[in-house]
């Protein structure tokens, strides 16, 4: 059988996922309602379970005080933990404030497209049928004249 030194570290790894943030939640809630157990007592726990090691097995818990430096380190991890918390939170909250921004300029910049749209639809007819009809004068707005097109123009009005 495989044995390991003393001490051995292993890892939880919590992804910035619905799941992970709300399972995160939870064992920060549980810590902080049971302050003599650490995460590694609950990871252990949860471990013992669900691989349905029977209790027999199991180490009794440990009732015995944590030292003194134990306990600045659990202080220091429930502190970092809530640093955590509040940094993905404020990240989470920049993230949907940048989301609904960039669904509002989606939004505008959709409106601007149908109103470009209706007026080249609108202004496209008015310029054929002053091509195509000569003799009726149609009210367009004020636009600047081309140098080439009034020069043009004379030409067509004289054919």
């Amino acid at each position: 059988m495989f044995q390991w030194s003393k001490k051995v570290v292993k890892s939880v790894t919590f992804n910035p996922e619905l799941a992970d943030e709300s399972l995160l939640a939870q064992v920060e809630s549980y810590l902080e309602k049971q302050p003599d157990k650490t995460f590694s007592d609950l990871c252990k726990e949860a471990l013992w379970q669900s691989l349905c090691v029977p209790e027999s097995v199991q180490p009794a818990p440990q009732t015995a005080a944590r030292t003194p430096i134990e306990q600045q380190i659990g202080e220091l991890q429930r502190q970092v933990a809530g640093l955590e918390e509040r940094f993905f939170a404020k990240g989470s909250n920049r993230l949907e404030a940048m989301e609904h921004h960039l669904l509002q300029l989606s939004q505008q910049v959709a409106q601007l497209a149908l109103i470009v749209n209706d007026r080249s639809i609108i202004q496209s007819p008015t310029q054929l049928e002053v091509v195509n009809n000569t003799s009726y004068t149609v009210a367009t707005p004020p636009q600047e004249v081309d140098p080439v097109i009034s020069r043009l123009s004379q030409f067509l009005d004289d054919f």
